[in-house]
């Protein structure tokens, strides 16, 4: 089978072994990972837009998921909106929040930018702590209602997992749109050259503003999702390692591509539960290894920087590219 069938069948079998999935497995506990690999995945397509697409660094992205997380909880419980209302609430105002961190940031590049968002991050966790009356502080925020779609309520593991995926599909529907048009034509020149990208007339702010906002409310959105999935939230789980996380998920999926940090989401959420995926695995194993989880990722990242710069994504091109050749 050449590649460029390859390339086109692939889509469509991993939307169906997304669909049938929750049919094949009978594990709530597996599932339930699967329907966290899918909310990271959401923060991944967001991340994968700003730095595989127009190079932009963010160490601070945990902060919006933790801000689409507070806000879908808040309007659920306190003022009892619909929970769709919420949710769009959740994203509305995490994108607020990618705007205002990216209109004073406009003018900084690489690693300066970089310290900006984690600064950003490491004040919005303090504000996590600190808001107590909207957020719970350390003890968190608790009784979150799970998703309600018109009359129906979503609670059922699979039923969770169906929603949660079907959003990671629409915003991968969508984000490719854009990259495939005129704006992810403009993050791409922006991404190689900022001087190149300004003396070819493209609105370089414009493109930095938008591309900080779309990709802060899919966060909101993934927060929101795991709020109501979860029915918890607390400000331990926003914080600058999961940040790096993120950022790793998408460095290790590749840049200028979506599927690249996809799959590399999936599996290293999985790989925070290795119980989960390896029925019989000793638990002294598994605990040795979820304590490892950070050293894993900074090798991983480093292994990926030397031997494949371009990630899981520039493996799968090289390979196509000889497949084709041949």
């Amino acid at each position: 089978m050449g590649a460029r069938t390859l390339r086109t069948l692939a889509p469509t079998v991993a939307v169906v072994v997304v669909a049938i999935l929750p049919l094949l497995v009978s594990d709530r506990y597996l599932l339930k990972i699967l329907t966290f690999a899918g909310i990271n995945a959401l923060v991944v397509v967001g991340l994968a837009l700003l730095f595989g697409h127009a190079g932009q660094v963010s160490l601070g992205h945990a902060a919006f998921v933790g801000i689409g997380a507070y806000v879908c909880a808040y309007c659920t419980v306190r003022f009892e909106w619909p929970w769709v209302l919420a949710f769009a609430a959740a994203g509305a105002v995490a994108g607020l929040g990618g705007l205002l961190l990216a209109l004073p940031s406009l003018r900084l590049k690489g690693h300066y930018l970089a310290m900006a968002t984690l600064g950003f991050g490491q004040l919005m966790t303090l504000a996590f702590v600190e808001a107590e009356p909207v957020t719970g502080g350390v003890d968190g925020f608790g009784g979150i209602p799970f998703p309600t779609l018109g009359p129906i309520k979503v609670e059922e593991a699979a039923s969770l997992y169906w929603l949660v995926w079907m959003v990671v599909g629409v915003a991968l529907l969508v984000t490719f749109n854009v990259t495939s048009t005129r704006p992810g034509r403009a993050m791409r020149a922006l991404h190689g050259s900022e001087l190149g990208a300004q003396a070819s007339g493209i609105d370089v702010v414009g493109v930095k503003v938008r591309t900080f906002v779309m990709s802060a409310l899919l966060a909101g959105l993934a927060g929101a999702l795991y709020a109501s999935v979860v029915g918890f939230v607390s400000p331990s789980l926003f914080t600058l390692a999961a940040s790096v996380t993120l950022l790793a998920m998408t460095v290790i999926g590749g840049t200028g591509s979506l599927a690249g940090p996809l799959v590399a989401a999936v599996l290293l959420t999985l790989l925070q539960y290795p119980d989960a995926v390896i029925k019989g695995l000793p638990s002294e194993t598994a605990q040795t290894l979820q304590s490892y989880q950070e050293d894993i990722y900074g090798l991983a990242i480093i292994l990926v920087v030397v031997l494949a710069p371009r990630g899981l994504a520039g493996v799968w091109r090289r390979r196509s590219s000889g497949g084709e050749a041949s």
